[in-house]
C-alpha cells in the first residue's frame, strides 16, 4: 500500500507582500535625509496654506488644522486693500526689467566672450567688481539723481538701470556662450552674416537653457524686490508693488492672521506656477553655466 501524502501549497501573497514591506523599508532608509530635509522646508509653507483658510480666532492657536474652510479669505484681502494694483505693478516690474535685462546683457555678454578686442579682460573685471559691490553702497547718489530727475515715486528708477545690462546676467551668459564652439560663427560668416545675424540667429537658438535662467533670476528678484520699491516709491502708494503691500498688509491687520497668510500666498502663488512650468529650462541652464549651490 502507498500513502499519497498531500503537502500544503505555498502561499504566494505572503512573499511579495513581505518583499514589498521591505523594499518600503529599504527606500525610506535609503532616502530618510531627503525625506526629512523636504518635510523640514515644506512644513512652513503648508503652516501658510492652512493658516491662509481659518478664522482669525483659530489662526496662531494650537489648532493647527481648519475646523472650517473659509476660501472667502482671498476675497477679503482685494477689499482691506487694492491687491490687483500692487500685483499689476510687480508684474509690470518684474516684466520689464527682465526684457531689459535681457536686451543689454546678451550682446555685453557675446562681446565678453567671443570677440577679440583690447580691453575686453579689464571690463570682465570691472563687471565681477560690480557683482560684489553692495547696493546700499550707491543708494545716496542714486537717489539724488532720479530726484533731480524728477523719477522717484514710480519704478522707473528701478526699470530703466536695466537697459545698461546686470552684472550677475552678463556673467552667467558669458560662461555658457564660452562653452559654444567657434565653428558656428565661422560657419555663419562664411555665409555671409554680420555679428548681429550671428548672435540673433545662432547664438542665442544655442543660448535659450542660460538665457531661461538668467531671466528667471532677474523675474524672481524683481518680483521678490522689497528695498528698491521701498526707497522709490513708499511716497506715492499707486507704485507700490506686492513687496511693500503686504509689509503694510501686516501692520494694518496684525491680529488678522489668516488674512496676512492668505496675502502672502497670494504673493507667493505666481513665482511658484512660474517655476513649475520653467524649472527644466532653469535646471538645464543652471547646470550648463556652472553656476552650482
Amino acid at each position: 500500500m502507498t500513502a499519497t501524502i498531500t503537502r500544503p501549497a505555498p502561499s504566494r501573497e505572503a512573499a511579495p507582500a513581505g518583499r514589498s514591506r521591505d523594499s518600503w523599508l529599504v527606500w525610506v532608509a535609503r532616502y530618510s535625509i531627503p525625506i526629512a530635509l523636504a518635510v523640514i522646508f515644506l512644513a512652513p509653507f503648508a503652516f501658510v496654506v492652512l493658516t491662509a483658510f481659518m478664522t482669525s480666532e483659530q489662526a496662531l492657536t494650537s489648532d493647527l488644522w481648519p475646523k472650517s474652510w473659509h476660501p472667502e479669505n482671498f476675497v477679503d484681502i482685494f477689499t482691506k486693500l487694492p491687491m490687483l494694483d500692487y500685483l499689476i505693478n510687480s508684474m509690470t516690474y518684474a516684466l520689464l526689467a527682465t526684457v531689459f535685462m535681457l536686451v543689454s546683457s546678451i550682446p555685453a555678454a557675446y562681446a565678453l566672450s567671443k570677440l577679440k578686442w583690447r580691453g575686453s579682460k579689464a571690463v570682465f573685471v570691472v563687471v565681477i567688481c560690480m557683482m560684489m559691490l553692495p547696493p546700499q553702497v550707491v543708494t545716496v547718489p542714486l537717489y539724488l539723481m532720479w530726484a533731480n530727475a524728477g523719477l522717484t515715486g514710480t519704478l522707473w528708477p528701478l526699470v530703466i538701470p536695466m537697459l545698461f545690462g546686470d552684472a550677475f546676467g552678463i556673467f552667467l551668459l558669458r560662461q555658457f556662450l564660452l562653452t559654444i564652439p567657434d565653428e558656428y560663427r565661422d560657419a555663419a560668416r562664411i555665409d555671409g552674416c554680420s555679428e548681429w545675424q550671428v548672435l540673433l540667429r545662432i547664438i542665442v537658438p544655442l543660448a535659450r537653457p542660460a538665457i531661461a535662467a538668467v531671466a528667471i533670476f532677474q523675474f524672481f528678484y524683481a518680483w521678490n524686490d522689497y528695498y528698491g520699491p521701498l526707497l522709490y516709491t513708499s511716497e506715492n502708494q499707486d507704485s507700490w508693488t506686492l513687496s511693500i503691500a503686504l509689509s503694510q498688509f501686516k501692520h494694518l491687520h496684525h491680529v488678522e492672521w489668516n488674512l496676512v497668510m492668505a496675502a502672502s500666498l497670494l504673493v507667493m502663488a505666481p513665482v511658484i506656477i512660474m517655476f513649475f512650468f520653467a524649472q527644466k529650462a532653469f535646471i538645464q541652464g543652471v547646470t550648463l553655466t556652472g553656476v552650482k549651490g
